[in-house]
């Protein structure tokens, strides 16, 4: 079984290299930058010209793109060579209408499609334990876990073409809103003289305690914002979340805080820093 890959940016990179390591059949990858491509190569993928020639040559093609509007660019230029033998596997986080679109388009060509958004960071990307929310057919997870299962270590099948999407969005969703409520109250011990480093134990005492600041602590003391998952990146997936919501005609101001927060950290300049620099935006606003 020949894999492709296309997509090798903060996360894919570290995701196929996880693949190279682990198959035993040949990984093509393809990506617009083509240092991300020869650093594959050394690592033992085979490196492809464009998409379609990664796509030509897998069984299994796996793709890892920013946003949804790249998802549908890529699906709809290797379309022609899509055929009942592939399986498509869609890791991108976009909006899951598009995806459900583009599960559609590819599944009249015969070829199977599921969506594979993962959660956490670079850190869990490089040590193969992502969790994975997947949607499509039974059939089709039980095809793509093994190769899934290259790259995480928690997998769930959260139902139909889109429903993996659905939950990471609602997964992104809250790790905004439990983000946002660290950055105040951090910043308001901060202003009584509580570090952040002293503030994150109290916390883990209690039932604060969470995922996101025993993680982030240390890079909110160092002020070391180097991305892992970029502000960009949780910007587009909480204006996901609001465009689900409003949608079903359900109100979200939680998250619209979150948003808001979001929007003021890219107007600061913040978008290639990674998630946690939003702190920086709180504290603005207090000064």
């Amino acid at each position: 079984m020949k894999i492709g890959f296309i997509g090798l940016g903060i996360m894919g990179e570290a995701m196929c290299g996880n693949i190279v390591k682990k198959h035993n059949d040949l990984v093509y990858v393809s990506d617009l930058s083509k240092e991300k491509v020869a650093l594959l190569e050394k690592q033992g993928a085979v490196a492809c010209e464009n998409n379609i020639e990664a796509a030509k040559n897998a069984d299994v093609i796996i793709t890892m793109v920013p946003k949804s509007e790249h998802s549908m660019a890529v699906y709809k230029e290797i379309l022609s060579v899509l055929d009942e033998t592939k399986l498509c596997i869609d890791m991108s986080t976009i909006d899951p209408a598009v995806s459900v679109e583009i599960s559609e388009m590819v599944k009249k060509t015969g070829a199977s499609f599921v969506d594979a958004p993962v959660v956490k960071s670079r850190p869990a990307a490089e040590a193969g334990k992502l969790g994975i929310y997947v949607g499509g057919s039974e059939e089709d997870y039980a095809k793509a876990l093994p190769v899934l299962s290259y790259m995480g270590e928690n997998i769930i099948r959260m139902g139909d073409n889109g429903k993996g999407l659905v939950m990471k969005i609602c997964h992104n969703a809250l790790v905004s809103q439990i983000q946002n409520g660290v950055n105040e109250t951090s910043t308001l011990a901060a202003k009584y003289g509580i570090d952040i480093m002293t503030f994150a134990q109290a916390i883990g005492y209690g039932g604060g305690q969470n995922f996101y600041l025993d993680s982030k602590k240390q890079v909110i003391a160092n002020e070391d914002f180097t991305t892992a998952f970029s502000v960009a990146n949780m910007h587009k997936d909480v204006h996901i979340c609001l465009n689900m919501a409003e949608k079903t005609g359900f109100k979200m101001p939680g998250e619209e805080n979150a948003a808001r927060v979001y929007d003021k950290a890219m107007a600061e300049g913040l978008g290639g820093k990674d998630f946690s620099a939003t702190v920086l935006a709180v504290r603005e606003e207090t000064k």
